[in-house]
């Protein structure tokens, strides 16, 4: 039982991609991140590169992670003693927190502060949620697929939004661009003027991910949030995902009972800590 590291993502993909389409709605995060590091790596990182790591017992992968500067670590699975191993084979590597499912990321972080002194802090909560029959709301007005025309105004969005949730901006521009290119973003408009936006990403292992989904303050409360969502997720479906699912944050109550309206459904909960010495 041991920790396989690469800073390959290719042999990372070969190795553990089975492990992490086998639930790959559980996983979306770490295999959108993946794939965007396959095709996009010059675009996706900063001058630190990614690591990527599987565990393996008896020779089956049962666990796996990633870490790309500067997020957090992505940790996928992994059994009790891949946590607390998991935290030697990276120690010495500067770690800004971790994201993992259920009491994974405690374990992490226990054994991380006692290697490195370093403590941790909950940064946010977060629940997975799969859609399951998409309800459309009836709100006024209209979606369109935004364009290069929209790049300012989505931009001064995402950086918002990356604010308000606490998150690193630094790749804001880079994942714009990409989704752009793409035809991903959707804006809701209301007499022509965007009030709201939400984006999918690429579709890997037939799960696509509505992220992010962000209103301007002053246009909150209007529904425009649920039918931009709702279109997008349809987006998504029409274009060959077979899951589409989103992460809410715990801490707020009004987005969690938003998206259940339009028929998404709880898979499981995740803990981002954030670390500091």
């Amino acid at each position: 039982m041991s920790w396989r590291m690469t800073e390959d993502v290719t042999a990372f993909l070969t190795a553990a991609g089975g492990f992490l389409r086998s639930r790959a709605a559980e996983n979306t995060v770490l295999l959108t991140v993946a794939d965007t590091l396959r095709t996009r790596e010059s675009r996706a990182v900063g001058d630190a590169g990614p690591v990527f790591g599987w565990w393996s017992e008896g020779g089956a992968v049962s666990g796996a992670f990633l870490q790309a500067p500067p997020h957090p670590v992505l940790l996928a699975g992994s059994p009790e003693a891949a946590v607390t191993a998991l935290a030697e084979a990276l120690d010495g590597r500067v770690l800004p927190g971790i994201n993992a499912a259920g009491d994974a990321a405690a374990r992490f972080a226990a054994e991380w502060q006692r290697r490195t002194g370093a403590t941790a802090e909950v940064a946010r909560r977060v629940r997975l949620y799969r859609l399951g029959e998409l309800v459309v709301p009836a709100v006024p007005g209209t979606a369109r697929t935004a364009g290069a025309g929209d790049r300012t105004v989505l931009l001064s969005w995402y950086q918002e939004f990356a604010r308000e949730i606490g998150e690193d901006s630094s790749t804001m521009a880079e994942h714009l661009d990409e989704a752009l290119d793409r035809g991903g973003i959707l804006l809701w408009e209301l007499d022509g003027a965007p009030v709201s936006t939400a984006a999918r990403t690429a579709t890997v292992a037939g799960v696509a991910r509505v992220a992010p989904v962000y209103t301007p303050p002053g246009l909150r409360q209007r529904g425009y949030a649920g039918a931009v969502t709702a279109g997008v997720s349809r987006a998504a479906l029409d274009g060959g995902a077979t899951d589409v699912v989103l992460f809410t944050d715990l801490a707020n109550p009004t987005s969690n009972a938003l998206y259940q309206r339009l028929g998404y459904r709880p898979v499981h909960d995740r803990t981002v800590l954030s670390f500091a010495i």
